[in-house]
């Protein structure tokens, strides 16, 4: 697998016949396009996001191409935990058992803004709003087992390691590009907790960088952001923190390492690992760092009021 492998390469050949999908952020782009193969492999999808209309449309699109896909929808905003934890509740009222969970919903570069409990948006919708998608699921992906979890970071995690002091932005200067970078290392970070804890009941947990891709996760870009971009990027390349700014790839080449973490048989009892490029990638060491992970497990917990064993 490389750079220009896509979800076609990927699925074929996998039977997820009698498997149940869960992909957050489906209505478009990576995800719409993850729940299309995971839904041509035989997985009964339920797709994710913020509106039925669009949900409705996405189902539309892909059995446009899939005419006997199995699929259905569950609206509810990442950004707002009221409806999260109503999201996941609904979906465990008529799954007991879910095989794969893709957590690819996300924003990007946002102007400083909140969610509807108080965070600041990146860091609230990209990790807070699966962290508690996530742990309200896991009754059921326990009973899927063996049970994959995906979370969708980026190479942009070498932006930013937590900001331990103040995640939030409460005191500091907003800085979007650093706002998101935090977010994608939390989405590692989370994966490696996950990992740690779920491992031994046969659910595994895998991060994943899908590449740059063009698509409505950029909707917030403006205007010399993309050189700001390159000139970060550079400065986190002369750190040691990552490369510079990668070729952009197509959605299909773009949701494939995600399809990969879902499905491959090569990733059976692996977990707590960054993918890039359907292989094996190279996080900054703060991603990966398990203290860390524990340190966000118990911040996060305490940001969202609520306990999880995972």
């Amino acid at each position: 697998m490389a750079f220009d492998t896509t979800t076609s390469d990927v699925i074929a050949g996998v039977d997820l016949s009698g498997a149940v999908a869960v992909v957050t952020g489906a209505t478009t782009g990576l995800g719409q396009e993850t729940a299309r193969a995971l839904a041509s492999a035989g997985a009964h999808v339920v797709l994710c996001g913020r509106s039925a209309d669009k949900c409705e449309a996405a189902i539309e699109a892909i059995r446009a191409a899939h005419p006997n896909a199995s699929l259905e929808f569950e609206p509810f905003d990442l950004s707002d935990l009221t409806t999260v934890r109503a999201g996941a509740d609904a979906i465990l009222a008529r799954h007991d058992a879910i095989s794969i969970l893709v957590n690819n919903a996300g924003v990007m570069f946002t102007p400083e803004g909140r969610t509807a409990d108080g965070f600041e948006t990146q860091f609230g919708t990209n990790h807070l709003g699966h962290f508690v998608f996530t742990n309200r699921l896991l009754p059921a992906l326990r009973a899927g087992a063996p049970s994959r979890i995906v979370n969708l970071s980026s190479a942009g995690h070498g932006f930013s390691d937590i900001l331990w002091d103040d995640p939030n932005y409460e005191t500091r200067p907003y800085d979007k590009f650093e706002a998101y970078g935090q977010s994608k290392t939390a989405n590692v970070l989370f994966t490696v907790a996950l990992d740690r804890r779920l491992a031994d009941a046969g659910v595994r947990s895998n991060a994943v960088h899908p590449g740059m891709i063009m698509t409505d996760l950029a909707r917030h870009m403006g205007e010399g952001d993309m050189e700001e971009l390159g000139a970060r990027a550079a400065d986190r390349e002369a750190a040691g923190n990552g490369g510079g700014l990668p070729e952009f790839k197509t959605i299909e080449q773009g949701a494939a390492t995600s399809v990969l973490a879902a499905v491959a048989p090569s990733l059976e009892g692996i977990g707590g690992r960054y993918l890039d490029n359907a292989d094996f990638g190279e996080p900054a060491d703060y991603a990966v760092d398990v203290d860390s992970a524990e340190r966000l497990w118990s911040l996060s917990e305490s940001l969202v009021g609520e306990s999880f064993s995972g």
